[in-house]
């Protein structure tokens, strides 16, 4: 599996295309829930996924501080092959992408509720009371970890 950063002007028109394709295939349709996706802020992101024979098989973006949240961020975080390990070595990646192009010392993430214990794996704790996004119930998370290059 290979893993790819890319700034949103670096990402292809097919790249792009398949990043909004499982996003909506998993925010959108699987999880019923209508929103707007196209945020204004995959711009100002690093797109980071995992990519075998030529398709992404999960996919996140790193969104530096002040754009969305007070502290460098990761979001639409998606894993097409589950219970894998996939989702693991994206967010590895996800983090020392934060680190190394924003800097980050600290990442924060709003996590639907029932993705905690992921995210716990992953380094991150809890810290806010549960709120509704979307009508899906979400949890601020941080990662306050050491972050490395070797760990991704």
């Amino acid at each position: 599996m290979n893993i790819v950063v890319k700034k949103f002007q670096e990402l292809t028109i097919e790249e792009l295309y398949e990043i909004l394709k499982i996003r909506a295939e998993v925010f959108v349709v699987e999880q019923n829930c209508p929103y707007q996706d196209l945020d204004g802020v995959d711009q100002e992101a690093y797109h980071v996924y995992l990519q075998e024979e030529r398709r992404i098989v999960a996919y996140l973006r790193v969104v530096d501080k002040g754009k969305r949240l007070d502290e460098v961020s990761i979001g639409r975080v998606i894993s097409l092959k589950r219970r894998q390990g996939v989702g693991t070595e994206l967010m590895k990646a996800g983090l020392a992408v934060a680190k190394e192009k924003f800097g980050a010392t600290v990442v924060k993430v709003g996590a639907q509720v029932y993705a905690k214990p992921f995210y716990e794996r992953a380094g991150f704790r809890q810290v806010s009371e549960e709120y509704l996004e979307d009508g899906i119930p979400h949890i601020y998370m941080l990662y306050e970890g050491e972050i490395n290059q070797e760990n991704s």
